[in-house]
């Protein structure tokens, strides 16, 4: 089921998310349904805040071929090295800004059958990951943006996909 995107400034954003204490029908379904709603929203990572659910559940779209990565209760165990891209978030519409995020992570997480699993990412992968995760602990991607690009400027550097 297609769920509705939480916009900035819902109060639910800002908030630290739960912990996870059980991962039942309920969870299964919030995660099937986050997907869904992330691929409606052609958006690239989705954290359960942005779908009104304060827990600790993000999905991020990873690699080439789009693997889907779904994490339960995730830690950031390290990062390494610093980059500067552009992001956009389903929850800000219209804005797009540079962001200074790690260019390596390591995170351990659950999976939707309760396994313990870590995982090692590097550039893009690495950038949406941090950005779900941190929407998990309340911090909005607008609070790092240090320039803001205009929809004319994206679509000198990307084109008319925009």
């Amino acid at each position: 089921m297609i769920r509705e995107i939480v916009k900035h400034p819902n109060k639910v954003l800002s908030e630290k998310t739960k912990e996870v204490t059980e991962i039942n029908e309920e969870i299964i379904t919030l995660l099937d349904d986050m997907y869904e709603t992330m691929i409606e929203y052609d958006g690239v990572g989705i954290a359960a805040p942005q779908v009104n659910v304060p827990l600790r559940i993000a999905i991020a779209e990873l690699g080439e071929e789009g693997s889907i990565l779904e994490m339960i209760n995730p830690t950031v165990l390290e990062t390494e090295g610093s980059s500067v891209d552009i992001e956009g978030c389903l929850s800000f519409p219209g804005l797009f800004g540079e962001v200074e995020r790690p260019t390596y992570v390591k995170i351990e997480a659950h999976d939707r059958n309760g396994q313990v699993y870590q995982l090692e990412a590097t550039d893009f992968d690495a950038r949406v990951i941090l950005h779900e995760i941190d929407h998990l602990d309340g911090i909005l991607f607008n609070s790092k943006i240090t320039r803001v690009y205009t929809e004319e400027e994206l679509e000198e550097l990307y084109g008319e996909e925009e």
